[in-house]
């Protein structure tokens, strides 16, 4: 009788257990859940920790090498709650360095060219409120990368901790973002900053769509960091992408200059014929499937440099071949120039740089060496200054004790930093700030040290997330 009673009980209390699982859950999704309304149409994401979560919202599409457009709108609603296509790599990963790779944990996605997509983390949506917007522009120089490539990108966090509205995005990248047809007629004028213009065109699209996912457009940072802190510079210096972002982050990616179009135009021009193509043929380009046409991009690469080395040109940039080019449109300016600081000349910039950047990976051959060992290394790079050199690294970090840290600072990332600190600055209009990251991780015996990357699960507070890279723990301190 008495297991009769309790299981009638247990009858009666099913509704009400059931509805508080569905409150407690962490994840919420559903029909009804999460709707918001944009200019193409009605977007469906999901609620996870009390956070509004979008993902793969079309922000604009493109043919290839040709300017972003506005998206199609679509009828109903459009589910939104996995990552959208990466931009294809002309290196598709194959195998990774166990080590690094046990550090990064990368997710390589699946890739299309129909990559235009952009991710939405919220604590409120449609609910008038006017967050501070930070759209996030992610790594990999202007080749590679992704939105959703590492865990620390991951926006839940950030979006909790300091209730702004997160927006990361995928673009067009290497050869179909950044390869230069302006030769071949007014059709191409465009492309040899394509993926930059389509960063342009989610800016524009998070202006006129984020006030309904809690967002303030008029309150817009753009931060980024490696090739991502590039494409933040390179921002500052277009005049189209002027009053879509109110203030900018660069991390570990000082840009000192763009390809000129002498080089860039050559490089398309030897694309064009490895494919086997004329000037009248220019439009087959278009279809060419997109193997091909990394292949032929390598080879046309590789003989532009050799003849460039012949002829006695320095190579010089971020991202020979595939970096953004002054095509007196898009980017009229060099960064150095006048004209192109006073684009920006009212948006404060945060800039700053690891200790250590790629020197744990450049010196792995001097890890646990002898001080010996270390000066002889250092001997060959700075010469009879290296005496000169070792004191200033003591004097500034008094408390590092291997010898193997006297040739792991970052000799390249912070001089770019600094010299585009002061450029800016110099200006005497909205304020710069600077940091240097150097915390240490002590995962694999304190191999990594603050390495490129390090800091940025501390930036998206994905300590624990990231635990691999940091340790996790609560006792980090930077």
């Amino acid at each position: 009788m008495k297991k009769l009673i309790v299981f009638s009980l247990l009858l009666a209390l099913l509704p009400f257990l059931a509805n508080s699982q569905s409150m407690d859950t962490p994840v919420k999704a559903g029909a009804k859940i999460a709707l918001v309304q944009t200019e193409y149409g009605q977007v469906r994401g999901y609620i996870h920790n009390d956070i509004y979560i979008y993902k793969g919202i079309p922000y604009a599409q493109a043919e290839r090498f040709m300017p972003p457009v506005k998206p199609k709108s679509w009828e109903g609603v459009r589910s939104s709650m996995t990552w959208g296509p990466v931009c294809p790599l002309i290196d598709p990963t194959t195998q990774v360095n166990d080590e690094s790779e046990f550090i990064f944990q990368h997710d390589w996605g699946y890739a299309s060219e129909d990559c235009l997509r952009l991710n939405i983390w919220t604590q409120g949506i449609n609910d008038g409120k006017k967050r501070p917007v930070m759209v996030w522009l992610h790594g990999g120089g202007y080749s590679a990368g992704s939105s959703q490539e590492l865990p620390s990108y991951d926006g839940e966090s950030l979006a909790k901790s300091g209730d702004v509205v997160l927006v990361s995005i995928n673009h067009r990248l290497n050869v179909i973002g950044f390869l230069d047809l302006s030769n071949f007629g007014e059709k191409y004028k465009a492309s040899g900053n394509a993926g930059m213009l389509d960063i342009v065109a989610a800016l524009e699209w998070v202006k006129n769509n984020i006030a309904n996912f809690g967002g303030d457009p008029n309150n817009v940072t753009i931060f980024g960091q490696s090739g991502g802190g590039g494409k933040v510079t390179t921002l500052m210096n277009a005049p189209s992408a002027k009053g879509l972002f109110h203030k900018a982050i660069v991390q570990s990616g000082a840009t000192a200059g763009f390809q000129e179009q002498e080089i860039t135009k050559r490089v398309g021009a030897a694309v064009v014929a490895e494919l086997g193509l004329n000037a009248s043929q220019i439009d087959s380009i278009q279809r060419v499937p997109y193997d091909k046409l990394a292949a032929a991009s390598k080879r046309a690469l590789q003989k532009v440099r050799e003849q460039l080395t012949a002829e006695g040109k320095m190579i010089t940039g971020f991202g020979f071949g595939w970096s953004p080019v002054r095509d007196g449109n898009f980017l009229p300016y060099q960064p150095s120039q006048p004209e192109a600081l006073a684009l920006s000349s009212q948006v404060p910039m945060m800039i700053g740089a690891t200790k250590n950047e790629f020197t744990p990976f450049a010196n792995m051959s001097l890890r646990n060496a002898s001080l010996d060992d270390v000066k002889a290394f250092l001997q060959k790079r700075y010469g009879d200054k290296t005496d000169a050199f070792i004191a200033a690294v003591k004097k500034a970090y008094p408390n590092d004790t291997k010898p193997e840290d006297l040739a792991s600072v970052d000799d390249r990332f912070r001089l770019g930093t600094v010299n585009q600190a002061n450029m800016k600055s110099a200006t005497n209009t909205a304020p710069v700030y600077m940091y240097m990251f150097s915390w240490q991780s002590p995962v694999a015996d304190g191999a990594f040290k603050a390495v490129h990357c390090m800091e940025l699960p501390f930036v998206f507070n994905n300590i624990a997330k990231c635990e691999e890279m940091t340790g996790g723990g609560k006792k980090h301190t930077h």
